[in-house]
């Protein structure tokens, strides 16, 4: 089914502390994916965000990375979707996800928050609507006797960096059909490793 319009929202935390951390990989990938199309990211206080937009061949794209922590992500999906009067169907989320391998990509079409404290506000702003999407990029999990909460706020390693580097470059390249609204087709490219 193609898409008329597709918001793209990556989650992150905002400030020069928390760049280049696990919990920081949906932001990360946004502004690489930006960077990639040539699409600015202005700062939109209304939105609670840095965000930009472009017609693609496939669809009007609008990227968003929220100004406010992940846990409070809602008021800036919630705003946006209003704004541009989209369906759930068409907001993809991407952020990290503690139950995968480092540099492992999922494609979800919807369902709970998973102890996600960023998709949980979402769901909770959007009024228990689950219905958008989600990529979902694997940061590993802690082990035991390490803390969750300063695991995802960590700086990732140099190794770990190039990882999620390549991923990124593998996501990028199948991502098309996303683009075209081509979820089942997008799962499989992203999911054959």
């Amino acid at each position: 089914m193609a898409l008329d319009k597709l918001l793209i929202v990556g989650l992150g935390n905002p400030g020069k502390d928390y760049e280049k951390t696990r919990h920081n990989f949906g932001a990360d990938f946004v502004e690489l994916l930006a960077s990639r199309y040539q699409i600015p990211l202005a700062n939109k206080d209304k939105f609670f965000c840095h965000y930009g937009e472009k017609e693609l061949e496939t669809c009007h794209l609008h990227l968003s990375v929220p100004s406010v922590y992940v846990n409070e992500s809602g008021r800036t999906v919630l705003s946006l979707k209003k704004y541009l009067n989209l369906s759930s169907e068409n907001i993809l989320i991407i952020h990290d996800d503690l139950d995968l391998p480092l540099g492992t990509i999922r494609l979800k079409e919807s369902g709970g928050h998973g102890g996600h404290n960023g998709l949980r506000d979402i769901i909770e702003n959007l009024k228990g609507d689950n219905d958008f999407k989600r990529l979902r990029i694997g940061i590993g999990h802690p082990s035991e006797e390490k803390d969750v909460i300063k695991y995802v706020l960590s700086k990732v390693s140099k190794k770990e960096r190039e990882i999620l580097e390549n991923t990124f470059d593998d996501t990028l390249s199948a991502i098309n059909p996303i683009f075209e609204g081509d979820w089942q087709k997008a799962m499989l490219e992203l999911h054959s490793d």
